[in-house]
Formats: C-alpha cells, structure tokens, sequence
C-alpha cells in the first residue's frame, strides 16, 4: 500500500512538471494551436456544442473532443492560451495513469517504469503542452488498445466495454482514422497468432453499439445542421487528405522513421534495441506465439510499426500523425526492462554508450535554445561549452551507473534526471524567446497598449500563423488584404517590413501611419484611416 501511495505521488508530480508547468510561459505557436483554441471560444460564446466555427463561419475539419474540453476548460478557468492547452495535458495524464494501471494489473512489478517512461517520451511532452487534436486521439487511441490487449488476456467483457467506449472518444478526437488504426493493428496481431477467430470475438454487439451510441449522435447532428459536413470532412479532409497533396504536407516516405526516433528521445536507443529484439524472438518462434509475455511483445511491435507504415503512405504528413505510436514504444521498453531485470541480465557496453549518449544529449539544444530559435544554429563559443561539457558529464554519469550492479534497475532514475533538466531550461531559459518568435501574444499586447479604442484589425503579406494568432489574442476576425478584404472604416494592419507603400497603393486615397514594428517576427504595424479621407501620411 505504501509503495502504491508513493507511486501515485510520484506519478503525480511527474505528469505536473511535464505537462502542466508552465502552459503560460510562451503563447500559442504555428497555426494549429490558435486555430483550434479560438474554434472553442467561438463555440463557447454560442453555445453551440455541435458545429465548430471560426471567424462565424462553419469549420468542419476536425471532430469535437479537443474543443467540448477546450470549452470545459475555458468555462472554469476563462479563456486564456494555457486554459486551451489544458485539455492535451489531462489527456496525457489520463493515458500515462491509463498505462500504469494495465501495468499493475498484467505486468506487475514495472508499471511505474512504464508509465514514466512513455511521460517522459519527447514526442509525449511536446504534445502534451499543445493546444491541439494530437494528444486527445493518442491518449484515447493508447487506452483503447490496453483495454483491448487486457480483454485478450483476461477475457473480460468488461475491458472490450472499455475499449470500445475510447474508440469512439478517438473517432470524435480525430476521425475515422482511430477505428482504422485498430482495425488494422488487431486484424495484424489475429493473423500473426493464426487466430481469426479473435476478430469475430472482438465484434461484441453491445460494445459495437456503444460506440455507435457515442459517436452517431455528434456525427448526425453536425450533417444535419450543415450538409457540406461529409464532403468536407469525410471526403476532403480524411480521403484527399491522404491521398493527395491537397493541403501541402509533402514529405519523403521515410519521413516518420526520424519522427518515431526523435519522438522517442530520450529512451530512442533502447527502445530500438527492444525493438529488433522483439522482432527476432517472434520471428524465431512466430510458430508458439502464446497467450502471455510474447503475445504482448507482438502486440506492441505491431502497434508501434502499423501507424508508422500507414501513415508513410499518406501523401499528406505532420509530425503529430504518429503520436498514438509512441506509448507502444514505450511500454516495449517497459518489458524489455522487465525481462532484463528479471534475468538479471546486464546491458551491452554499446547499448549503455549509446543510450547515454542520446539521454544526455538533449541537455544541450536546451540549454541553447534561445541561440537555435534566435539564430537558427549552435554558435561556438563559452555557452556551447558549457553546455557540451555538461552533457558529457551527464552522459559519463549515466554510463557508469548502468554499468553497475543496479543495471537496467537504474535506468528509468538515470534517464529522467536529463529530461527534468532540459525541460526545466527549455521553459526557463527559452520561453522568452519562444514567444518573441513563434507566437504573436507580444505582438498582440504590444498593438493593445497603442490603441486609444478598439479598432479592427487586417493583415497583409504575413503567414496563417499571424493571422490566427491574432484572431485568437483579439478575439475577432482577421481580413486579409491579399484576398481583397479591405475594411471601410478606420482601422489597424499588419504587414511584413517596409510594406508602407504597398499598402498605400491598396488603400489609395486613404491615410496611412506607421506605428511600429516587430523586430523578431518581421513584421510592421499601420493606422489607416477611414475610405474618404485625402491625407496621406508617411
């Protein structure tokens, strides 16, 4: 009981740090997190917990998990850029809570190694701290499957209840692509094990129709009110999506292996040595694949390499594609680590160099982030130094406590320290140059603090990341002048650099003051006046 209370505390303050401190040091970046966070407000404002909207306008692209929470959250702690972040966060909890109870129950002995593993994934915590559908549908794709795997095992209806009930939450996290995920994973690991019987056993009719119960309502309330729904969702935004270049994410076929390994950082190494191991046991014995520890190895080998295949496929790609990959990796090093300490069996010399390399080395892009996101690059000189010698210190420290007796016992303590550590310096030392540079909120407070009254606001020639920055921090619609949409009254713009007299040729015979400029992103900002007025200003 002792232990249990001690791993919660320590569950608890993990998941705090990582995912939660520090929401607020820095504002919204790229065009997702403000997009999606003012979708929610906009929601909120209407009460309308069935069509997404932005700019008042019907947007259809995503289902509404990530904002029925953003709203949520948003309704008890007012809408702020770290309220918005807030769901992705419980999420992330939820699934590393989720992973540390299927651990307690069917691997015991390691599930606070497991869970802590997978919070401490890069991949994790990056998207754990986002205002986006990412984390929703990997953290209710992850417990999904545990459901899934732990009604395999114990052949519980009770578990399939559960898998089919997160199921549905990843449908509405994202769309279908949770149900076909599954689909294939499971119909994989059934052909691997030579049972088929096991897929006709997991088409249980009252958690089918639990998740029609689930999932129907939202989808047939949202075509009713808006009959374009299917064709923008379904069609262009699923199918197009993957399989044309409709919305420019073109990247090579490889593009997810360094996703995956970048991800998996700090524990990439080993779970790459788990990995191969995995595959040559199941491989040696593909023959005796029984209802226990190399079933699960299976299981998880499969669920860390179909999204990564599937989504290679696609010819439309972003890093947040592969998300719901990751906790497979994860929990593979989790029994790998099991295994290993069980058998007292000691690490390679290569594996432990290796993986301390990798686990140390994210020290240094932390401690330099503000030159990498000011500079573009690690510049040589005292800070970079300090920074390398740091790391090989860490990287020898861990080293040699692996090479101890505590082996493979040691590893979750040593490679934690590095990740508290860079996180720690990331938000500390980075945040304000996160801000300066990807997210319009000083931008935003800057123009703010000029205005004697409310003006609109357009902008011209600047990045969507701009526009729905702005949208979300003044909390209204943004026209854009390269699209024609030229506000008559008085009103504010924001333009790239010199753009003055461009823009007193758009609004001719209107006056135009420069009112400042925002050095770190490029950008100037002007008071024009009302269509009508002569004067022109410069």
């Amino acid at each position: 009981m002792r232990n249990s209370r001690t791993d919660w505390l320590v569950l608890a303050g993990f998941c705090g740090f990582l995912f939660f401190f520090g929401l607020a040091f820095f504002g919204l970046i790229g065009a997702d997190e403000p997009r999606y966070a003012q979708v929610a407000r906009e929601m909120l404002a209407r009460h309308d917990w069935i069509t997404p909207t932005l700019g008042g306008k019907p947007w259809l692209e995503k289902p509404p998990l990530y904002y029925w929470q953003a709203m949520l959250a948003y309704s008890i702690f007012g809408v702020s850029d770290w309220a918005a972040r807030l769901p992705s966060a419980v999420d992330a909890t939820i699934m590393v809570v989720a992973i540390y109870l299927f651990l307690n129950r069917f691997r015991p002995g390691f599930q606070l190694d497991g869970a802590l593993m997978t919070a401490s994934a890069a991949g994790v915590i990056g998207f754990a701290r986002a205002a986006s559908t990412d984390m929703p549908l990997a953290a209710m794709f992850t417990i999904a499957l545990l459901a899934w795997y732990a009604w395999y095992e114990s052949e519980s209806h009770s578990y399939l209840s559960v898998f089919y009930c997160f199921l549905a939450l990843g449908m509405l996290a994202k769309g279908p692509v949770a149900l076909l995920l599954a689909a294939l994973i499971i119909g994989i690991f059934a052909a691997a094990k030579s049972d088929y019987g096991l897929l006709w056993r997991t088409l249980w009719v009252p958690g089918i129709l639990l998740f029609c119960a689930l999932t129907l309502p939202w989808h047939f309330a949202v075509q009713m009110k808006n009959p374009e729904f299917f064709h923008v969702f379904i069609l262009q935004h699923n199918f197009a999506r993957f399989g044309t270049n409709l919305y420019h994410h073109k990247a090579p076929f490889w593009y997810y292996v360094p996703v995956v390994l970048l991800g998996l950082i700090p524990w990439t190494a080993v779970v790459a040595a788990s990995l191969a191991e995995s595959i040559r046991v199941w491989w040696a014995e593909r023959q005796q694949v029984r209802k226990s520890e190399d079933a699960l190895n299976v299981f998880l080998v499969i669920w860390l390499i179909v999204p990564v295949i599937f989504f290679s496929l696609s010819q439309s790609k972003l890093p947040g594609y592969i998300v719901p990959a990751l906790p497979a990796g994860t929990l593979l090093l989790a029994e790998y680590v099991r295994r290993r300490v069980t058998d007292s069996a000691s690490p390679s010399i290569l594996l432990i160099v290796l993986h301390s390399i990798v686990a140390a080395a994210l020290i240094v892009p932390a401690l330099m982030i503000q030159y990498i996101v000011l500079q573009h690059r690690l510049p040589w000189g005292k800070a970079s130094v300090i920074s390398f010698t740091f790391a090989a210190v860490l990287a020898i420290g861990i080293a040699i406590t692996l090479r101890t007796k505590l082996g493979f016992g040691a590893l979750r303590f040593t490679t934690l320290v590095p990740v508290v550590l860079g996180i720690a310096a990331i938000l500390r030392l980075g945040a304000p140059a996160l801000d300066s540079t990807l997210s319009v909120r000083p931008l935003a407070s800057e123009i703010s603090h000029l205005e004697n009254k409310p003006l609109p606001l357009a902008v011209s020639g600047v990045s969507r990341e701009t526009e729905y920055g702005l949208a979300f921090y003044r909390n209204e619609i943004i026209d854009r002048y390269d699209l024609g949409q030229v506000p008559a009254g008085e009103h504010l713009v924001v333009a790239s650099e010199g753009s003055q007299t461009a823009l007193a040729k758009q609004v001719a015979g209107r006056r135009v003051s420069y009112l400042g400029s925002f050095a770190p992103q490029g950008l100037d900002y002007y008071w024009v006046s009302a269509a009508g007025m002569l004067e022109m200003s410069h």
